[in-house]
């Protein structure tokens, strides 16, 4: 296996395990929770050229990184809901760095992501805290991954806020911002 680029990959690669440790789940579900708090920390006070500058060579903008975290947070939220209303659903994937690239992906506004972001983790905190062990153990099937169960979806995504955060705060951290 290559060397994980540490720009790109501040937190370390995305997990491929299951967390079926219930004490396992209840840290990423906090860091899940955590996450849009942590991204406005992280964007606090940035101004609207440091917003425009990528975090590494070829990556995103901190703007792109903030709507991007609301975009795919929502996907994930709705696969976790089909999976516990469905018989291991089909995931419709998307081009994220089309969906980035977009005006509303690249120049809007922070804020209505930001709201969005906060409003959509505290609706999937309270789903999550609905769930016994066989809703863990539902999945849905990702065309890439093959199939998700739930507790691996959780592992992902809390993750994945911690890693875009820390895209971020090392952009800062470089920069001296």
């Amino acid at each position: 296996m290559p060397p994980v680029d540490p720009l790109r990959y501040p937190i370390g690669p995305m997990p491929d395990a299951p967390l079926r440790d219930p004490a396992a789940r209840a840290d990423a579900r906090a860091r899940l929770a955590r996450a849009p708090g942590a991204l406005r920390a992280a964007l606090a006070g940035l101004d609207e050229r440091q917003l425009e500058v990528p975090y590494r060579p070829g990556g995103w903008s901190s703007r792109q990184v903030a709507h991007h975290l609301a975009d795919s947070h929502m996907n994930a939220f709705i696969r976790m809901k089909l999976a516990l209303t469905e018989e291991a659903p089909l995931a419709k994937t998307y081009d994220e760095a089309a969906w980035a690239a977009l005006p509303n992906g690249s120049s809007d506004p922070l804020e209505p992501s930001l709201v969005l972001l906060e409003a959509l983790h505290a609706r999937w905190d309270a789903l999550l805290g609905t769930f016994d062990e066989a809703a863990w153990r539902r999945a849905y099937r990702h065309p890439e991954l093959g199939p998700v169960p739930l507790d691996l979806c959780l592992a992902i995504y809390a993750w994945h806020g911690d890693h875009h955060v820390a895209q971020v705060t090392g952009l800062r951290a470089r920069e001296g911002w």
